[in-house]
């Protein structure tokens, strides 16, 4: 018998209703939360969520609106049909509602949420000059069918009785709720998602939306809860910016705490470039291909390119301190604490409608908390801040909600908008460092923040070991960490390098912090846990035996200077960087010196690392593969007070004082932790020798590097 074609279709069970509503929908309150973004999508003006018989057997929850209503053929043509695409028409289309919305939802998934909050539902709903329409559904009764399309729903039209004379709307009635008990911590966790639908920072848009949540029974439990704007005029810091692919400009105030002598502060900047973060994947790795990353990925300056299908971004941040010293000064500070563990971190709103989930306690879209236990004197953790990011609609064309509803897909344009946030809050966290460094020498709090960078890492990861019973194994390693700090802290001092410590170390573990904060946050294997640990000490051992020995010796800087250019070539190589270096030439004199030649040839990579990074922001990526990109690198023997490596870019230069860039932690590159200037500072003062930066005059740089300009100095050999 020969094979014959024949063609056959898909048949879905009726259980794949229940599926869908129960998989894609998280939470119960996500369900109301979807319910919620229905409504605005009907250009409703209000939607009231009303739960009833609290405490009883049979609680029910009402959700109404006044949009525009569905009619019959709405309802059988499109409400019925499982993920109809006439939303996702009207959005690319950019067809605007009566009242200028755009639809939120696309997928045509949303009306399944209310699976998850109940088995009973009853749907009335009225468009304009059209008669009433009633839906029941039984979700148990439906599921009792074997396919889809026998499952039958009760569809009646009626004369209006819920929404009489001209009004439109829908009202929701949901009985035989998954979830009976409803307690008031539930309660007020689903107000304030709900009423965090609309900015609480102020319209972002002219639209009239309101959302509200009302508990006959229990009126107190949502009474008395605070309201945002004025805890949020309590923040010691408040900060906006604005960046629509040409110019970033940025307000950031500092006003005064009660009781401290810091006076109010502000910083404006109304026109300047937007610095952003490098892409996670790393284009220095020898081993990867450039053609591989696309040249905005690789950008560091964020540029119109890098806001496609974003659109213009704006924010605004207020900032707290729940440190002791300041609290105590603050009245209120229990309000304040509550209201920061329920609203802390940063929300997304598209026309003034909040994203879900960002902000919420799970998700720290910036990875926030993670840069505080890396850089703890500069990072905003999610527990101090309430902020919001607005997006309009319009021309957020790239950016695409999950099915589950639990965020945007995580494609390039979401990378891309990642970084651009990332970098325009960096303004707001190194300004926050100056009034918070000023105020620590206000109330005598000399403990140095090298010191902590050390010490609240290792406080943070012992609170996460505790959570996760690995106190016995990770507690002792952690001990001999903190004991070799402060041994290693007591030989520098006892040496007389003043202004020094062991940040350093802090800065050369980073990756190890990082990886194992990661581990034991999320998924915490224990071997694997207590192998970092080992390898961190590890690296503090080899640290301090190189303290000890001082490790000085003659080194030829010929040598160091080339063993420098060897270990960037490939930097050099990706970045379009050309290297100017004299001291290499065959008949340079060799030119002898006393240091560390490991740790030296560490503090001439860290500021040649600088040089590129910062040439890059004054030379943009080139798809050519051109670039005006240039470094200088020489020896002078003649130099004032001794030998000198010099290092010279035609990048943007300096915007700080010495005494300010070489200060730990200081830093104007996002995601920077400001000890790479300070590690060479270090490193020079261990060797007896100084960073300097000299005039161009003083180093005899050629004119076309007019931008940052270091030196190394050592002292004469013998001295």
């Amino acid at each position: 018998m020969s094979d014959v074609d024949q063609q056959y279709s898909f048949k879905s069970r009726a259980r794949i209703l229940q599926h869908l509503g129960d998989q894609l929908i998280g939470t119960p309150r996500l369900a109301v939360f979807e319910l919620v973004k229905n409504a605005y999508d009907a250009d409703a003006s209000y939607l009231n969520v009303e739960i009833l018989g609290i405490g009883t057997d049979e609680p029910i929850i009402v959700v109404s609106d006044d949009g525009i209503g569905m009619s019959l053929d709405t309802i059988k043509n499109i409400w019925l049909i499982i993920a109809h695409d006439h939303k996702e028409k009207e959005l690319k289309a950019r067809k605007r509602t009566p009242k200028g919305r755009l639809p939120l939802g696309s997928k045509g998934l949303g009306r399944l949420s209310v699976h998850k909050l109940g088995d009973q539902i009853k749907l009335v709903t009225r468009a304009d000059g059209h008669d009433e329409v009633v839906v029941k559904i039984n979700w148990t009764e439906l599921m009792t069918h074997e396919f889809l399309e026998d499952a039958h729903i009760n569809i009646t039209t009626r004369k209006p009785e819920v929404f009489s004379g001209d009004q439109t709307g829908t009202e929701i009635t949901i009985s035989e709720l998954r979830e009976k008990r409803w307690t008031r911590g539930e309660i007020r966790r689903l107000y304030r998602q709900i009423t965090s639908i609309s900015s609480p920072f102020g319209k972002d848009t002219k639209d009239d939306f309101v959302a509200s949540l009302k508990v006959p029974e229990y009126p107190q439990w949502i009474e008395r809860l605070p309201d945002p704007t004025e805890i949020l005029k309590r923040a010691p810091w408040k900060y906006t910016f604005h960046f629509d692919g040409k110019n970033f400009s940025y307000r950031y105030s500092f006003q005064k705490i009660p009781g401290i002598a810091r006076e109010p502060r502000e910083v404006i900047q109304e026109e300047g470039r937007l610095l952003v973060p490098p892409a996670e994947i790393d284009d220095d790795d020898p081993l990867f291909s450039r053609k591989s990353q696309s040249p905005t990925m690789k950008k560091v300056i964020a540029d119109e390119e890098m806001l496609e299908g974003v659109g213009p971004i704006v924010g605004e941040i207020y900032a707290f301190d729940l440190s002791a010293r300041i609290t105590s000064r603050m009245g209120e500070i229990r309000l304040i604490r509550d209201f920061l563990e329920e609203n802390g971190g940063i929300r997304v709103y598209r026309d003034g409608i909040r994203v879900y989930d960002y902000g919420e306690r799970s998700n720290d879209w910036l990875g926030l908390d993670l840069r505080r236990v890396n850089n703890p004197t500069k990072g905003l953790s999610r527990n101090i801040i309430v902020g919001h990011i607005s997006l309009t609609q319009q021309q957020n064309t790239e950016l695409v909600e999950k099915s589950n509803r639990e965020g945007f897909i995580e494609n390039a344009a979401y990378e891309r908008f990642r970084r651009a946030v990332i970098g325009a809050i960096e303004p707001l966290q190194r300004e926050r460092e100056v009034d918070r460094k000023a105020i620590r020498e206000i109330l005598g709090d000399i403990q140095d923040p090298e010191t902590r960078s050390i010490m609240e890492p290792v406080s943070r990861i012992r609170e996460i070991a505790r959570k996760n019973n690995l106190t016995g194994q990770v507690d002792p390693l952690l001990d001999r960490i903190e004991n070799e700090y402060v041994s290693m802290k007591e030989r520098l001092l006892s040496a007389g390098i003043s202004g020094t410590s062991l940040a350093v170390v802090f800065h050369e573990i980073e990756q190890g912090v990082r990886s194992l904060y990661k581990n034991i946050e999320g998924n915490p294997e224990l071997e694997g846990i207590a192998e970092q640990v080992r390898e961190m000490m590890r690296l503090l051992d080899g640290f301090s035996d190189l303290l000890r020995k001082k490790d000085r010796k003659p080194v030829d800087l010929k040598v160091l200077v080339k063993r420098a250019r060897d270990l960037s070539l490939i930097r050099f190589r990706h970045h379009n960087v050309k290297l100017d270096c004299p001291a290499l030439k065959d008949d340079f004199p060799s030119v002898m010196v006393s240091c560390s030649f490991g740790l030296t040839l560490g503090a001439l990579t860290n500021l040649i690392d600088n040089a590129i990074y910062w040439l890059r922001t004054r030379w943009p990526e080139d798809e050519n593969d051109e670039s005006g990109r240039r470094i200088y690198l020489n020896i002078d023997e003649g130099f004032e007070g001794g030998p000198a490596i010099i290092v010279a870019d035609n990048g943007p230069g300096f915007q700080d004082s010495p005494s300010e860039i070489v200060r730990p932690f200081y830093s104007r590159r996002p995601e920077g932790m400001g000890m790479g200037l300070y590690y060479a500072n270090m490193v020079m003062e261990l060797n007896d020798g100084s960073l300097i930066f000299p005039d161009p005059a003083e180093a005899d740089v050629p004119d076309e590097f007019d931008g940052a300009l270091v030196a190394l100095r050592f002292p004469k050999l013998g001295e």
